[in-house]
C-alpha cells in the first residue's frame, strides 16, 4: 500500500525526506520482518519502486523504469531535447541495513525537483532523478551493477550469477518483467549527462566529530575485493597431534590478523577487512579443512592500495607455505580512486559557504558509491550528510531532518548556480 507523506508548508524537505526514508525501511519495503534489507530485484524492491515513483510523480516528475531496474524521474527542461543533470543514488540496503545509506540521496533529489516544481522553474536542462537498483551487491556477488549499466561501462550482463537461493539474475530479471538481453541498453549516450550530483551520509565519523551537519568530497578511495580460499585437511579433533595438523582456520585466523596489521602500519589512508568468513566442515570435534574469506582493501590513492594489497597477498601466501596449507586468492573487485569534477566541486563548495555560512570541510570518502562508477559518463560531485556517530550498515544509522535540510538548500542553490554558470558559457 502506497503512503503518503503530505507536502504541507509545515512540513520541510529535510524532514520529509528522512521520513520517507523511516517509511521505507518497514515491510513491503523491507524483504525482512525484523530489521531491514532491500534487495535488487526483490519484493520489496519492486514495493520501493512503486512507492518512490509515486512521489516522484507528486513533485512533478514523470518516471519510467530502465532496462536495467532503475527508477528514473524526469523533469522536463526548457526544450524537450534538453541534456540532463541527473541526481541520484541507490535504493537497495545491505542486510540488517540503516534507513538512510542510499535512499537519502534519492529522497532529495525529488524533494529538490519538488521545489523547483512548486516555483515553476525550469532549466536549459531536465533534471532526473535516479534510484539505482544494485550498488551494495548484497544479493548478487557483483556491486554497482546498475550503475555500470547506465555509465556504459558494463559491455554484456555477466554470467551464471545467483543468489543465495541459487535464483539466477536472469531469472529475476523475467520476474520483474526485464529482458537480460538489453540490460545494458540502460546505457545513457555520450555527452547526454551534464553532471552527476549524490547526496549521502557520510558513513564515517569526521563529520560528527567536526560537529559539521554537511561535507564536500573530493575523491572516492580506490578498492580492492578478494575472495580467498584456504584449503587444509580435516581430521578428527581429538588424535591429530598439533605438529602434524594442517589447520584452515588457524591459517585463516593469522592471515586475518595480518590483513589487520599491515592496514596498521600503512598510510593513514589505507584501511582493511575481511568481512566474511565460511569454514567446513563446521563441526567442533573435527579440524577444519577448508576457510573462505573475503579481504577489502582501500586507499585514497590506487598507488597506497596497491601497495597494501600487495603486501596482504604477499604475507598470505608466505604463513599458507609455512603452515602447508593450499591458497587460493581471487581480484573481485578492482576500482579505481574517482576523483570528483573540480569545477562541480568548486561550485557546490561555494554553495555551502551560502547556506552554512563557513568554510565546507572537505573529504575523501571511503566508502564505494555509484558516484564512482557515474564519473565513467559525466563529470560528478558529492555532498555528504552528517551521520550521527558514522555509524552506517547498521540499523542505528541516524540523521537529523536539520541536517538533511542544509543538504537540500545546498543542492538547491548547487542547480541555480550551475545553470547560471552554463548559461554564462553558452553551453545549451
Amino acid at each position: 500500500m502506497l503512503s503518503s507523506i503530505p507536502l504541507s508548508p509545515e512540513v520541510s524537505a529535510g524532514k520529509r525526506a528522512v521520513s520517507r526514508c523511516d517509511s521505507l525501511g518497514v515491510p513491503p519495503f523491507s524483504d525482512t520482518p525484523a530489521g531491514l534489507f532491500r534487495a535488487y530485484l526483490s519484493p520489496a524492491h519492486a514495493a520501493t519502486l512503486e512507492q518512490v515513483g509515486a512521489w516522484m510523480r507528486e513533485s512533478g516528475m514523470s518516471t519510467r523504469i530502465d532496462a536495467a531496474g532503475n527508477l528514473i524521474g524526469h523533469y522536463d527542461g526548457l526544450t524537450p531535447d534538453a541534456h540532463v543533470l541527473l541526481i541520484g543514488s541507490h535504493l537497495d540496503t545491505v542486510r540488517d541495513a540503516g534507513r538512510y545509506d542510499g535512499a537519502l540521496g534519492v529522497m532529495l533529489g525529488i524533494e529538490v525537483v519538488s521545489f523547483f516544481h512548486k516555483q515553476q522553474k525550469r532549466f536549459p536542462f531536465a533534471l532526473e532523478v535516479i534510484g539505482f537498483g544494485d550498488e551494495e551487491g548484497s544479493r548478487f556477488p557483483v556491486s554497482m551493477l546498475t550503475s555500470r549499466a547506465v555509465a556504459g561501462t558494463l559491455p554484456a550482463l555477466p554470467a551464471a550469477l545467483h543468489d543465495a537461493a541459487n535464483v539466477s539474475l536472469h531469472d529475476a530479471l523475467h520476474e520483474n518483467h526485464l529482458d537480460p538481453a538489453r540490460y545494458t541498453e540502460a546505457a545513457r549516450p555520450p555527452g547526454t549527462v551534464l553532471a552527476y550530483l549524490e547526496a549521502h551520509i557520510e558513513q564515517g565519523p569526521v563529520l560528527d566529530t567536526l560537529g559539521e551537519a554537511t561535507g564536500i568530497v573530493t575523491a572516492i578511495a580506490a578498492q580492492h575485493r578478494y575472495h580467498v580460499t584456504i584449503t587444509g585437511e580435516a581430521g578428527h579433533a581429538g588424535t591429530i597431534p598439533m605438529p602434524l595438523r594442517h589447520d584452515a582456520l588457524a591459517a585463516a585466523a593469522e592471515a586475518i590478523l595480518a590483513v589487520e596489521q599491515t592496514a596498521k602500519d600503512g598510510p593513514s589512508d589505507l584501511v582493511a577487512t575481511v568481512g566474511q568468513l565460511e569454514l567446513e566442515p563446521g563441526a567442533p570435534n573435527v579440524v577444519p579443512g577448508s576457510v573462505r574469506l573475503s579481504i577489502d582493501v582501500r586507499a585514497g590513492s590506487d598507488a597506497a592500495r596497491d601497495q597494501g594489497a600487495a603486501q596482504i597477498c604477499a604475507q598470505i601466501e608466505t604463513l599458507a607455505n609455512r603452515r602447508g596449507v593450499s591458497l587460493t586468492i581471487q581480484r573481485q573487485h578492482d576500482l579505481p580512486a574517482t576523483c570528483c569534477d573540480p569545477q562541480l566541486t568548486a561550485l557546490l563548495a561555494r554553495s555551502a559557504r551560502r547556506i552554512n555560512g563557513s568554510e565546507p570541510h572537505f573529504l575523501v570518502s571511503g566508502a564505494g558509491h555509484d558516484a564512482m562508477i557515474m564519473a565513467a559518463l559525466a563529470p560528478v560531485c558529492m555532498v555528504f550528510i552528517r551521520c550521527h556517530k558514522g555509524i552506517s550498515h547498521n540499523p542505528a544509522e541516524s540523521v537529523s531532518a536539520q541536517d538533511t535540510e542544509k543538504a537540500f538548500e545546498i543542492m538547491v542553490d548547487f542547480i541555480i548556480s550551475f545553470s547560471e554558470k552554463n548559461e554564462t558559457e553558452q553551453e545549451f
